[in-house]
C-alpha cells in the first residue's frame, strides 16, 4: 500500500514562512509527477504546483514568486517552500503523486495516490 504523509502545516502570521513536506511510502518504482493542491473553505480544491520528474515546475498564478516545490528524488519526497503568506493562502494542502510499481512501470500504468492533507492558517 502506497501512501503520502505530509507534514508541516500549522499556524503563521501574514509574511511569514512555512515548509510542508510530502513523503512518499511503500511499493514504489518510480514517481512520475508530484504536486500540492489547496482546498480552502467552502471552494473547490485548486491546483497549487506542480513539478516532473524532470523537475520542471509550474506554479499557479496566485503563488508565483511566492512558493517554492522541489523534490527528493532519493527520498521519494516533495517540499512546497510558502513565503510572504497571506490570509487567502489559509486552506488544507494536499500533496499528490504518480507512481509505478513492478510490472507497471513496464507498461508506463501509473497511479494517483494523494495525502491526508495538512491545515496552513494565516492570520492577518
Amino acid at each position: 500500500q502506497v501512501q503520502l504523509v505530509e507534514s508541516g502545516g500549522g499556524s503563521v502570521q501574514a509574511g511569514g514562512s512555512l515548509r510542508l513536506s510530502c513523503a512518499a511510502s511503500g511499493n514504489i518504482f518510480r514517481i512520475n509527477g508530484m504536486g500540492w493542491y489547496r482546498q480552502a473553505p467552502g471552494k473547490q480544491r485548486e491546483l497549487v504546483a506542480t513539478i516532473n520528474s524532470g523537475s520542471s515546475t509550474s506554479y499557479a498564478d496566485s503563488v508565483k514568486g511566492r512558493f517554492t516545490i522541489s523534490r527528493d528524488n532519493a527520498k521519494n519526497t516533495q517540499y512546497l517552500q510558502m513565503n510572504s503568506l497571506k490570509p487567502e493562502d489559509t486552506a488544507v494542502y494536499y500533496c499528490n503523486a504518480n507512481y509505478c510499481s513492478g510490472s507497471g512501470c513496464l507498461s508506463n500504468r501509473y497511479v494517483e495516490v494523494w495525502g491526508q492533507g495538512t491545515l496552513v492558517t494565516v492570520s492577518s
